[in-house]
């Protein structure tokens, strides 16, 4: 193993935290197929608006999902190609 790598494994395992959360991980898996506001997902998930709008913060702070302003609508959409992988491999 090489320890030059450790910046990228601590990034990677940032986002791995960030992706561990049962609801995180699913808004990230629906984002991979198509974008969509958040209205959209708290009603597939089920969940207060609150909530979702707390995970998709999350998720945007750590650069896994971008939103793009559409009007009063915000369109997410997920920007880190590891995160995608890694719902790829799921």
């Amino acid at each position: 193993m090489e320890f030059d790598k450790s910046k990228q494994f601590k990034a990677e395992s940032e986002i791995l935290k960030v992706l561990g959360h049962p609801v995180r991980l699913k808004i990230v898996a629906g984002l991979c197929t198509h974008e969509c506001n958040v209205k959209h997902i708290w009603e597939c998930l089920g969940l207060p608006q609150a909530t979702v709008s707390q995970h998709l913060a999350l998720l945007k702070h750590k650069g896994i999902i971008e939103g793009k302003r559409e009007g009063v609508e915000v369109h997410y959409s997920v920007i880190d190609p590891l995160a995608k992988k890694i719902i790829e491999s799921l």
